[in-house]
């Protein structure tokens, strides 16, 4: 019980913090302009999402580039979509580092290794076969972080490691309760993304109740908290 209770204190205190330094961030270009960089990229982007949603969680997507492209593709699950009779898959030709409803884009990944070209073609593989394609629930998921996170555990050569904040990324089927955590480095068991335990290497260790995550990354030295994120100890 005591345990519990100051997990609740840890979400309060997020929250205030959250609310009190959103939106002070200034833009700043993220992405390669594709006529000056002749490279593949690939990159992984957060922002805060719109409404009192975004004092919590934010919102993530997939662009990639490949060698000599003149252009970005942006993969993410958009939810109103499906209103129209569409998918929640939103693939589009744009600069990957756009605000997100108002609110300015956070980096999470950038890969531009010597296999790069080869690693997006496993990207669009994975981008194919997302399984929630016509399902979307905001909380606890299958959401955007959830296909993300989906990429993640189909191409683990990325490493990615999403965070705290990416809620609904922990968001498992029944059927698939246990399996690579989303940077494909360690394993997980979830229940629907409302329990859930991650041990791998990029994560550390992830607690995460009611879709709300703390993470203690052992090897940076670094904690993350609901609604605030990453904090660096050094």
């Amino acid at each position: 019980m005591r345990l519990f209770k100051l997990f609740i204190l840890c979400i309060l205190a997020s929250v205030v913090t959250s609310c009190v330094s959103n939106g002070v961030d200034e833009y700043q270009a993220l992405a390669p302009t594709p006529s000056l960089h002749q490279g593949g990229v690939i990159q992984v982007y957060a922002a805060r999402t719109w409404g009192a949603k975004g004092a919590l969680a934010v919102h993530t997507w997939v662009s990639t580039k490949k060698s000599d492209a003149d252009h970005y593709t942006s993969y993410e699950i958009i939810g109103w979509k499906l209103k129209y009779g569409q998918t929640a898959l939103s693939i589009r030709q744009n600069q990957p580092d756009k605000e997100w409803w108002g609110h300015p884009a956070t980096l999470i990944l950038d890969y531009r290794e010597a296999d790069v070209d080869q690693v997006i073609d496993k990207i669009g593989a994975a981008v194919e076969a997302y399984p929630h394609k016509q399902n979307y629930h905001a909380w606890p998921g299958p959401n955007s972080n959830t296909f993300t996170a989906f990429i993640g555990r189909q191409v683990p050569e990325l490493g990615l490691d999403l965070p705290s904040t990416a809620i609904g990324k922990d968001y498992r089927a029944l059927n698939e309760a246990i399996g690579l955590s989303p940077s494909g480095t360690g394993v997980q068991l979830s229940l629907w993304g409302l329990l859930s335990i991650t041990v791998g290497y990029e994560e550390g260790l992830e607690l995460n109740l009611l879709g709300l995550n703390v993470e203690l990354d052992v090897f940076d030295l670094a904690v993350e908290l609901p609604g605030v994120g990453r904090i660096d100890g050094e």
